[in-house]
């Protein structure tokens, strides 16, 4: 695991364990021996006891196919809420959410490979850094240095930012991460109120959710650790792998009803098209408003873009 590029351990048994190098990766301080503190929540995105999706059916499979003139793309009366808002930063689907997501809000991102779920989480620190703010990107699937070349390839100098305390990049083994799991949980809201951090991404909540074999154990595991994130009082983005049968549910049918937004990013495969296409559809975002429409994305160069004006037959 490395925390700032820097952390080279000689060999295994000098590496620290998982609640000691996780702590590592925020700061070049010793980690805090008093662990286990309380330190309080920070205010969630829209309260822990609903978590179940908003109304509104997925939609119909069959019906696929770019068309001209967004139209037809309606917004129920705008929600009123003092909560501060923030975007994506993804062009297209911010303009989908009107004004914006709940600070502190608990996030997932679902998608099948390829569909660009680890390109969105970094697009999504990409612009808490251009609002002046801090990120933290956990990394259970790649290395340090190839989320940092995957950044740099879309045009976001990550290592400068790291090197800058605008971000940490910390790469986990999901096994040392599951059996480290409690005590990361205490340690979090503390380390992330520490480093300052506004935004979290966690890539992928699928990882950890394998490492559990019985179903229960795993449901309760992962719902005390999105407590925990929502304890640490930070706008957290999960990437989660899509269910083989289903591309709206997440591989194990949790995550998504323990969140308070939920983004679906699925490939398209209609009979009379040649070309596989993307599309989005957001199927909720607690305490905001948003379009329910599914529409076509594109993943280039310089990151994610939502096509709004096209629509999906």
């Amino acid at each position: 695991m490395s925390g700032n590029g820097d952390d080279d351990w000689p060999d295994d048994e000098d590496e620290p364990d998982g609640e000691d190098a996780f702590a590592d990766a925020f700061s070049g301080d010793e980690p805090d021996d008093s662990g286990g503190d309380d330190f309080g929540f920070g205010g969630g995105g829209g309260g822990g006891d609903d978590f179940g999706f908003d109304a509104g059916g997925d939609p119909d499979p069959s019906e696929f196919g770019f068309g001209g003139g967004g139209g037809g793309d309606e917004f129920e009366e705008e929600f009123e809420s003092d909560i501060p808002r923030i975007e994506f930063g993804v062009e297209g689907l911010d303009n989908m959410v009107q004004g914006g997501i709940p600070e502190r809000s608990l996030l997932v991102t679902i998608g099948g490979a390829g569909t660009g779920k680890t390109t969105f989480g970094l697009q999504f620190l990409e612009q808490a850094v251009q609002n002046g703010e801090k990120g933290v990107f956990i990394t259970l699937e790649e290395s340090y240095d190839r989320i940092i070349q995957s950044a740099a390839e879309k045009g976001w100098p990550f290592e400068e930012y790291v090197q800058n305390d605008q971000l940490a990049v910390i790469d986990l083994d999901p096994i040392e991460m599951a059996n480290s799991l409690s005590s990361i949980r205490s340690e979090l809201p503390h380390l992330i109120e520490e480093f300052g951090a506004d935004r979290l991404v966690l890539d992928s909540v699928s990882l950890l959710e394998m490492m559990y074999d019985d179903q229960a154990t795993r449901r309760t595991e992962i719902y005390d650790f999105t407590k925990a994130l929502k304890r640490a009082g930070v706008t957290t983005l999960l990437t989660s792998e899509a269910s083989d049968e289903n591309a709206f549910a997440s591989r194990h049918g949790i995550i998504e009803y323990l969140t308070d937004g939920v983004v679906v990013l699925r490939y398209v495969r209609p009979e009379d098209f040649r070309e596989t296409r993307l599309a989005v559809e957001i199927q909720k975002i607690r305490d905001a408003n948003h379009s329910r429409e599914t529409k076509p994305y594109e993943i280039t160069n310089s990151g994610i873009s939502v096509y709004r004006q096209a629509n999906i037959f």
